[in-house]
């Protein structure tokens, strides 16, 4: 998967918990709780989206470095990138 691919997978996953989200004005580095309206629930179930659509286990000591949508692209990467060669 590309980096674009990823970031595409995150704004739909982010789609569905934020559906008013308009994802061409998130700001890369600011931290998605203050850009929408999204609770800590919702950030959880961001995660899950994540994980059901992109196969990536995502620990709970690791959310906080999801936090933009910067930071999550290059989180995912590196473990969508660091997986077992036949996952890639």
């Amino acid at each position: 998967m590309t980096e674009a691919e990823i970031k595409q997978a995150f704004l739909e996953s982010l789609g569905e918990i934020a559906p008013e989200a308009e994802p061409t004005t998130l700001a890369g580095g600011v931290p998605l709780r203050e850009q929408l309206d999204i609770d800590s629930f919702d950030f959880l179930r961001l995660m899950v989206l994540l994980h059901e659509h992109l196969g990536v286990d995502i620990p709970e000591r690791d959310y906080g470095r999801l936090g933009t949508l910067d930071a999550a692209v290059t989180y995912l990467s590196q473990k969508l990138w660091s997986g077992p060669v036949g996952a890639r």
